[in-house]
Order: C-alpha cells, then structure tokens, then sequence
C-alpha cells in the first residue's frame, strides 16, 4: 500500500497543498489535518487562495471526496476560495460519478487553478 504524502507550500500567489498517494480511510485524517492548517495559513494569506493539487494521487475514496468536498464548503465559510487540481482518472471518475465536478470544477494544471482560468473540466 503507498503512503500519502502531503506537502504545502506558500506562494505569493496562494497556498498550494500537493498530495500523492492513496487517499482512503487509513490516511484521510493525515489529509484532514494538512487541509485544516492549509486553510488557516489561506484565510490569514493577501490572496485567500488554496490550490489542492491531486495529480500524483493513485486513489481516492469516498473517503477522500469526503475530505475535499469539507475543505471547500470550510473555506467558502472562512471566505478562502479552494481550488482542486486534478487531471488524471483516479481522482477525475469518482468526482463524475458523484456529480461533484459540477461543484469542485476541477482544474487541469495548477497554473489554471492559480489563474482560476475558466473551462477547467
């Protein structure tokens, strides 16, 4: 079983979380804490931006959808606009076939998310 690795990392632009690995039940709650520290760093950050990167991500359970679905109603409570960024299929099925793509809008790059460029999916 891979590991989950998260990393965060503050730009002038927003604070980007990368995450890679599995994302299940047996890590969600590492995720969980990186995303709660995440977006306390965005809401005191100029730009109130939080770019969550998925692409290295090699699963994502419900568990995961959970957890990323919480960070973005958090942050549009706290006034953070959170930004996915996922590209590939493990992430991608799961968001279609929950019909959360249609509220995350997932992003292909990061650079799209920190442009919030439009025409993500």
């Amino acid at each position: 079983m891979a590991l989950l690795e998260v990393k965060q990392d503050v730009r002038d632009a927003a604070v980007i979380v990368s995450a890679g690995g599995e994302i299940d039940t047996g890590t969600v709650e590492t995720l969980v804490s990186h995303l709660d520290t995440a977006l306390k760093t965005a809401s005191e950050h100029p730009a109130r931006l939080l770019v969550l990167d998925l692409a290295d991500v090699t699963y994502f359970g419900s568990a995961g959808l959970n957890a990323i679905l919480g960070c973005y109603e958090q942050g549009r409570s706290d006034g953070v606009s959170v930004r996915i960024v996922a590209s590939n299929a493990e992430v991608i099925i799961p968001m279609e076939v929950t019909k959360l793509d249609n509220v995350l809008r997932p992003y292909r790059t990061v650079s799209d998310a920190l442009d919030g460029a439009d025409g993500s999916q």
